[in-house]
This record gives C-alpha cells, sequence and structure tokens, in this order.
C-alpha cells in the first residue's frame, strides 16, 4: 500500500507561482512512476505532467510545457510541481499518482498509475 500527500496549493494571481508536493510512502518510492494530474469542475480529469525513476525523464501537456516543471527527490520520497506564470485557467485540484506496478505504459493516461493522492485545490484569479 502507498500513500500520497499533497501539499502547496492555494490561491495566487495570474502570472504568480506555487510549488506542489507530494510525499510517498513505501520503501522503493525510486522506482516508481509519479505523476501530477488536474480536474477542473466540470472537466474531466487531465495530465500535467510525468516524472521517470531517476528523475532524468520527464514528460508534460502542452498546455503547461516551459510553465511547470516537475521533479524528484528520491531520498525524501517527494515529488513537486513548480507552478510559474500560472493563468486562471490552471484553476484546478490538482493530484498526484504513483506507478508501482508497470504493468500499463501510456503514463498520459491515468489508468497507468495504481495509487492516487486526495488532492489539493490550486486557485489562479485574473
Amino acid at each position: 500500500q502507498v500513500q500520497l500527500v499533497e501539499s502547496g496549493g492555494g490561491l495566487v494571481q495570474a502570472g504568480g507561482s506555487l510549488r506542489l508536493s507530494c510525499a510517498a510512502s513505501g520503501r522503493t518510492f525510486s522506482r516508481y512512476v509519479m505523476g501530477w494530474f488536474r480536474q477542473a469542475p466540470g472537466k474531466e480529469r487531465e495530465f500535467v505532467a510525468n516524472i521517470r525513476w531517476s528523475g532524468a525523464s520527464t514528460y508534460y501537456a502542452d498546455s503547461v510545457k516551459g510553465r511547470f516543471t516537475i521533479s524528484r527527490d528520491n531520498a525524501k520520497n517527494t515529488v513537486y510541481l513548480q507552478m510559474n506564470s500560472l493563468k486562471p485557467e490552471d484553476t484546478a485540484v490538482y493530484s498526484c499518482a504513483a506507478d508501482v506496478s508497470h504493468s500499463y505504459s501510456d503514463y498520459v493516461s491515468p489508468y497507468a498509475y495504481d495509487y492516487w493522492g486526495q488532492g489539493t485545490q490550486v486557485t489562479v484569479s485574473s
């Protein structure tokens, strides 16, 4: 069983920055592929970014590329999402997810992930 706990959400003005954190339990965190997703009211869950085991490989949705940066600290069992130049359309509940089983290789899809955090609200005002 893996537990994920997000933090760092809040209210920020357009153009501002936030850094989300996701702390994971488990002794093999370095083997997890980690992802961030978001869901705005009335919309489907949307892929944001993912990061492979060593952190050397990352992938971003086009909507956040160049503004968001995903990183991980395997010593702290934590993955981060640095969000800069925030826009009102970034407003959503942001959730981190962990792929433990490696049974599905499309890491843009939520189906690739076995465990999810409870989410943290990010609100960007115009």
